[in-house]
């Protein structure tokens, strides 16, 4: 049975491959090639130092998850950028809860940046930090 935190990343995983066309990877290493409405990496983070309820027991997680979105374009590479930045956010905007598993999810504004490809279009990336807002009885289950 996996972990309350697999479980949750998992579902994050999960709502985020509801953005048509665009792959979703699980701490994968960048592809040579990516598609041409974008790619993302959902990376698992950090879940950071929780708070404790005593009675019953309970971790409390912020846990910041690093969603890395990449569009590659030879036009129009800022407006797919921004289309699939935008289907991230209503994607999220929809499901606040990953269906019950999170007390809140939020994701965090992007930092774009360009970099250069030899001999190709650069790519626009961009780290998300998704915060997910949960609570569990053990810290490793």
């Amino acid at each position: 049975m996996p972990s309350t935190r697999e479980t949750i990343l998992s579902a994050l995983a999960d709502l985020l491959r509801a953005v048509p066309h665009v792959p979703v990877l699980r701490g994968e290493v960048l592809p040579e090639r990516v598609p041409a409405a974008g790619l993302m990496i959902l990376r698992d983070g950090n879940p950071g130092e929780p708070g404790v309820t005593l009675s019953p027991l309970t971790w409390h997680y912020q846990h910041r998850a690093e969603l890395e979105v990449v569009v590659q374009a030879n036009a129009g590479r800022d407006a797919a950028f921004d289309h699939l930045i935008t289907q991230i956010g209503a994607a999220i905007s929809a499901n606040r809860t990953l269906l019950g598993l999170c007390d809140w999810v939020e994701a965090e504004a992007p930092e774009p940046i360009d970099l250069p490809v030899e001999g190709a279009s650069s790519l626009k990336a961009a780290i998300i930090s998704v915060v997910l807002h949960y609570s569990t009885e053990d810290p490793l289950t």
